[in-house]
């Protein structure tokens, strides 16, 4: 029935969260969030998998596997069940936090133990989060604007060198890696991005970023740093065995060193969830995150049983959501489905893996600039004037910039801490928390603004989600900039390299 003058339709009551576009968008907006995370799904596996002593082809299985595993990890998170997942545009890939803890693992252990035996860890690791996440999202409150925009702007910035790395060939070992040929690809198609996005409008500038991967790849054809072997050599159909590498075994050490990876996971996970909430006008509550990190867990206890290891959240896809503009968790879901056919299709995966990682290196700068932006963009509604402020985003964002600037700088201490101390998101995140309490919460300059308070930490009301939020196209009816985390319980909203150089999602 349509709707009456002066009343909105079913449709237009939605949040552009919730609300699907028309097949071919949707699939191709879905296609774009799959070529910007593609490589970082298929890393981990490539590093992993030589460590535990497999050849080629068995690595290939576990990289097909791991896109399989990506894909029901996505599909948990957008469409959820129950109380599992977040229902926001969030893709879960494989966590590089995991990656050298399991070739520690794969070192240790004789070849056909290292990998049953990671499996077990991850197996029991998920489980743990699983059951921790009604309390871990309890933290949210502990995330006002000078928190979250600090994580946020983190983000961003610890994702920039992997675009660089990208940039220049993506291995420091191959031949060619830095030459002028990668880097005039990455700063070709990088022009081409910024171009499109000014030239373009509606659909067409949304999908700007997967415009500027074909271009690139095109030109890249006749430069000759396209690799068509991938797709000579693959099969058609391949399923990912359950259990192919042998039955998960249970050990302490390597347990407990996955658990420690997974509230790892979870602290990035309740930072990007944050991030994306802001993005797309629908603020993440303690629900939500209750949901997503519910979601992540799942997808990570489930993971080993398809050969898959621990999953997390994408960051670099928040900064596609914040470009595009597109917020639709459909299109995301979309996303999932593409990773389980090409979880499923060798030969379909090997199509993605055609675009050299020097264009998606261009690419990159402008998607992971984007998160860095959105974080400036918080930070200048956090009133760094007031109080400490100022200082507790300094000092936050000089510790997570220690990974990044100087990745040796922890090398003497013992390897279980580096599990934490190398990601510059975790150890930003949790001093920005502490100094906020610090500041904020307990001591002198409790009350101003930035601190824990009802006020940082109030509820939106749902009429601002439902009513008057942002349209389908990302334009906030509102105009505010106002970040609000509502603890409400009503609302359910990389490299084939040195893993040292990797994202930590």
């Amino acid at each position: 029935m349509a709707a009456t003058p002066g009343q909105k339709s079913e449709v237009d009551r939605k949040h552009p969260v919730d609300q699907t576009l028309p097949p071919f968008k949707m699939f191709t907006s879905g296609l774009q969030h799959v070529a910007a995370m593609y490589a970082g799904v298929v890393a981990p596996p490539m590093i992993v998998g030589p460590a535990c002593g497999l050849s080629p082809t068995e690595t290939a299985f576990l990289m097909g596997a791991s896109l399989f595993t990506a894909g029901i990890a996505t599909l948990l998170q957008t469409l959820g069940f129950w109380k599992v997942g977040a229902k926001l545009p969030f893709v879960n890939g494989v966590s590089f936090a995991g990656v050298t803890p399991m070739v520690a693992i794969g070192k240790a252990q004789s070849p056909g133990n290292a990998l049953p035996i990671i499996f077990g860890a991850v197996i029991v690791a998920g489980l743990l989060g699983f059951v921790l996440a009604p309390y871990f999202s309890k933290l949210v409150r502990f995330f006002p604007p000078v928190v979250t925009g600090t994580v946020i702007t983190l983000i961003g910035v610890s994702l920039l060198p992997v675009a660089f790395n990208w940039s220049q060939g993506g291995n420091s070992q191959a031949p060619g890696y830095g030459s002028l040929t990668n880097i005039g690809m990455a700063a070709l198609t990088f022009l081409i991005v910024l171009v499109l996005r000014k030239v373009l409008r509606g659909f067409l500038q949304q999908i700007s970023i997967l415009l500027g991967l074909v271009a690139g790849t095109l030109i890249a054809i006749p430069v000759g740093i396209t690799d068509f072997a991938a797709i000579t050599k693959a099969d058609i159909v391949g399923f990912p065995t359950p259990f192919h590498f042998g039955a998960p075994q249970f050990d302490i050490a390597a347990i407990v060193s996955m658990c420690i990876v997974m509230l790892v996971c979870m602290t990035e996970s309740t930072a990007d969830m944050l991030a994306l909430g802001k993005i797309v006008g629908r603020p993440a509550d303690e629900r939500t995150i209750e949901g997503g990190l519910r979601a992540d867990t799942l997808g990570t206890a489930v993971s080993p049983l398809f050969n898959g290891f621990a999953n997390s959240a994408f960051a670099q896809n928040i900064g596609l959501v914040a470009m595009t503009k597109v917020r639709s968790r459909f299109v995301v879901a979309t996303s999932g489905l593409i990773l389980v056919v090409l979880g499923l299709s060798p030969v379909a995966a090997s199509v993605i893996s055609l675009v050299p990682l020097p264009v998606l290196g261009g690419a990159g700068i402008v998607l992971f600039g984007s998160v860095a932006a959105s974080g400036i963009q918080t930070l200048a509604s956090a009133a760094l004037d007031k109080g400490e402020n100022s200082l507790i985003v300094a000092a936050a964002v000089g510790i997570g910039l220690i990974p990044i600037a100087a990745p040796d700088f922890y090398h003497n201490l013992p390897k279980d801490l580096l599990v934490v101390l190398d990601s510059g998101i975790s150890t930003g995140c949790l001093v920005a928390i502490v100094l906020n309490l610090a500041f904020n919460h307990f001591g002198k300059g409790s009350g101003e603004e930035g601190a824990v308070t009802a006020d940082a930490v109030g509820a939106t009301d749902a009429a601002d989600a439902e009513g008057a939020g942002p349209d389908a196209t990302g334009s906030d009816a509102t105009g505010s900039d106002e970040v609000r985390i509502p603890t409400q319980p009503d609302r359910r909203a990389q490299d084939s390299g040195d893993p040292a150089s990797a994202p930590v999602h």
